[in-house]
């Protein structure tokens, strides 16, 4: 990792307040070239408080795009942060309509060409994403990183028609915890009680509204980009990574946007490419995205924005949608004003975007074989190119099974060796060897006389039989090599009773024998001659899959009929290679986190009771534990997450979360604590939920508040 202290430009840092047509006020930090020129503008629109939770990851990016001619945006969404205003469902349409008027704000700022760009990872990925699908004019180019096109089926609620235990779940108490978070006096005043105690007022947790939509209904349309992807304007560049569950995104985007789209899918966990956190390799993804924006956003022969000129320094405090022009983060530039014509380069500042658009489609990475592990440093592999997706070089082959009927009745245990749902690069996240999963499933194995690479979604045909209306099927496709270890290579998931349509259920009928299909998540794979491809069929998958009633019955899986469909990849015939610069990062915020006496407990332990025949497992999620902020914040945080079984009973599923937060400033003795305890339970009918919220001010609790509902069971 390369930190860039000097740029082509200096830079200037300022916190504001960017007003809404309806008088609420957003909070955003706004860093900007010193240019007397106008310069176009990159946005970054999250609910997740700019101030100190993503500050050292907006600090590493932000910076970075200003010292190169942009002015870089950070804005809080509304009712999250020290932004005004009462906190909504996810991607709500307030917030996507805030978000639009947002971008055209900043297009008529007077330091703005008028050309925006936005670009984010998860959340902002996603809204960066449905806003272009609004088509603001001023809005010409975004980046989305780790998002979904379709929030029903590739989010975290559900999949493949099932019901997501382990994130449905896990995402939505975060969630209650996040939303419970005050404002900070030290950026909103003395004002940040009320704001804080009208916001918990208004807090209803999101479990309640996601399990009241247990099919794709219009719930799940609204901000789901594959209803209409005609409606995207701006290019899109769309960014995921093997190893996170959105990855299936990319390669639709680049089969179905109209518009100017590409697409680049590494070997990646739940983060951007550069920050260097298992699995790498990390690439220069800031100056990649630079590419990009200089050839959307100033054209491939634009000239760079004007010389830039020295600033004075300000306070940076916070203004009403006025900037200053003064600064509190200046950096001295080497190489100032260079532009295009004068052999502009990465570290330039000219516009550089000539040839983006005649690069390939999809750029991915395709992995070696390698032995099952819960992290990896980096991956062996290589990046390949299509030229265009579908591509011409993925050539389906068919595996056909082969025996006789057999039935499949996987313990309800089945799927604790899944890993984790979103991988962030901890040391715990991927799925450990697949061995033990194989054995509570009915397995196919197929030799691999010689190499055998794979790129895209892999399909699967099972001809099953079922005694019960309900029921799901599990698909692994894993590498087993010749020491009989294996490595989980992708997955697929099918509730039976979605097999003609994710917005409608269907029963089975018992006693009827139906096939089915279903494509598993892509992956870029290459198994070596001696190796063997698994396919592993299951009845049980959890806690990702919360169980069915009934479906400790299983189903019976008849060999004829069934089989697997593999995207062979056959190209690379005249690709130049495809070379990654060394990542690059701007200087870091300089958060501290404190050492601590106490034993970091495991994050992630499985507890077998034998005489009971029950299983736990706890997940300790590790978003960021104990940090101390260069402004004298002291922000902490602890979750621990519990997913318990009977392996008998598909009814006992149950899963847990607590979370504690506390944002602590002792010069200003501030002290504000967030408790907050979730609960999903089931019976054949409904899910049961339970969710408390408890939050003080220093030792007096000024807010406390529980939920209990029953939501009845349709599709889930």
């Amino acid at each position: 990792m390369q930190i860039r202290t000097e740029f082509p430009y200096e830079t200037t840092r300022e916190d504001i307040r960017v007003p809404l047509p309806d008088g609420t006020r957003l909070y955003a930090r706004v860093w900007r070239p010193v240019t007397d020129e106008p310069v176009p503008v990159l946005l970054e629109y999250l609910p997740y408080r700019l101030s100190d939770w993503t500050a050292p990851r907006d600090w590493q990016r932000h910076p970075w795009y200003a010292g190169h001619g942009y002015a870089s945006v950070r804005v809080d969404v509304r009712g999250h942060g020290n932004s005004e205003g009462l906190p909504g469902d996810e991607y709500s349409a307030t917030e996507l309509a805030d978000g639009v008027a947002v971008v055209e704000w900043l297009a008529a700022q007077p330091w703005s060409t008028g050309k925006v760009g936005m670009f984010g990872i998860s959340w902002g990925g996603f809204n960066s994403l449905q806003i272009a699908a609004l088509a603001p004019e001023p809005l010409k180019a975004i980046v989305t990183v780790c998002s979904a096109d379709d929030r029903y089926d590739n989010d975290v609620h559900y999949m493949g028609g099932s019901l997501l235990a382990v994130d449905m779940h896990a995402w939505a108490s975060t969630m209650l915890a996040f939303v419970s978070r005050p404002p900070d006096p030290q950026f909103v005043g003395d004002s940040w009680r009320d704001m804080w105690l009208r916001r918990l007022e208004s807090v209803d947790p999101f479990i309640h509204t996601w399990l009241h939509h247990q099919t794709r209904d219009a719930y799940w349309q609204h901000g789901s980009v594959c209803e209409d992807y005609s409606a995207v304007k701006a290019a899109v560049l769309a960014v995921g990574g093997w190893h996170d569950p959105y990855r299936d995104t990319v390669l639709r985007l680049v089969e179905h946007l109209p518009g100017p789209a590409k697409g680049l899918i590494g070997p990646w966990s739940h983060q951007y490419p550069d920050r260097g956190l298992p699995p790498g390799p990390a690439i220069g993804f800031l100056q990649e995205t630079l590419r990009w924006w200089d050839h959307w956003l100033k054209g491939a022969e634009a000239p760079a924005a004007g010389a830039p000129s020295d600033g004075a320094p300000s306070d940076g405090a916070p203004s009403d949608g006025a900037p200053s022009d003064g600064s509190t983060d200046a950096r001295a530039g080497a190489g100032a004003g260079v532009g295009a014509g004068a052999g502009a380069d990465a570290g330039a500042g000219g516009a550089r975007g000539g040839g983006v658009m005649d690069e390939p489609a999809l750029r991915a990475w395709i992995s070696e074989s390698h032995p099952p592990a819960t992290v990896y440093e980096e991956l062996p592999g290589r990046w390949v190119g299509a030229r265009e997706w579908p591509s011409p070089q993925v050539t389906p082959v068919t595996y056909h099974f082969g025996g006789d009927p057999r039935p499949v009745r996987s313990p309800q245990q089945t799927g604790l060796d899944a890993g984790r749902f979103f991988p962030f690069g901890n040391d715990a996240d991927l799925p450990p060897d697949q061995r033990d999963e194989d054995a509570k499933s009915v397995c196919f194995e197929f030799e691999v006389p010689e190499r055998l690479e794979i790129l895209g979604r892999a399909r699967v045909t099972l001809r099953l039989a079922l005694d019960t209306p309900r029921g799901q099927a599990i698909a692994r496709l894993c590498d087993v090599a010749p020491d009989g270890s294996s490595t989980l290579v992708t997955r697929g998931v099918l509730n039976l009773s979605a097999r003609h349509g994710r917005d409608r259920i269907e029963p089975w009928q018992p006693g009827t024998t139906q096939d089915v299909t279903f494509e598993l998540n892509g992956i870029g794979h290459a198994f070596p001659a001696g190796h063997r491809i698994r396919l592993a069929v299951s009845s049980a998958y959890w806690p990702w899959i919360w169980p069915q009633p009934g479906s400790e019955e299983g189903f019976t899986l008849d060999p004829t009929g069934s089989s697997l469909e593999l995207p062979v990849w056959t190209g690379d015939a005249g690709e130049p290679p495809y070379v990654c610069d060394e990542p690059e990062q701007s200087e870091p915020l300089g958060v501290i986190q404190p050492e601590t006496l106490e034993e970091p407990r495991p994050e992630r332990l499985v507890v077998r009771d034998v005489a009971r025949g029950t299983w736990r497992l706890e997940v300790d999620p590790r978003y960021g534990g104990t940090r101390v902020y260069p402004d004298g914040l002291e922000f902490s945080e602890d979750a621990l997450e519990t997913y318990e079984i009977d392996e008998r009973d598909p009814l006992s599923a149950r899963t847990h979360s607590d979370w504690s937060i506390r944002l602590h400033r002792p010069e200003l003795g501030w002290d504000a604590r967030v408790e907050t305890h979730s609960t999903i339970t089931c019976d054949a009918d409904d899910f049961l939920t339970s969710n408390e919220v408890i939050c003080r001010e220093g030792n007096e609790v000024v807010f406390h508040r529980t939920w209990e509902k029953r939501i009845p069971r349709t599709a889930g």
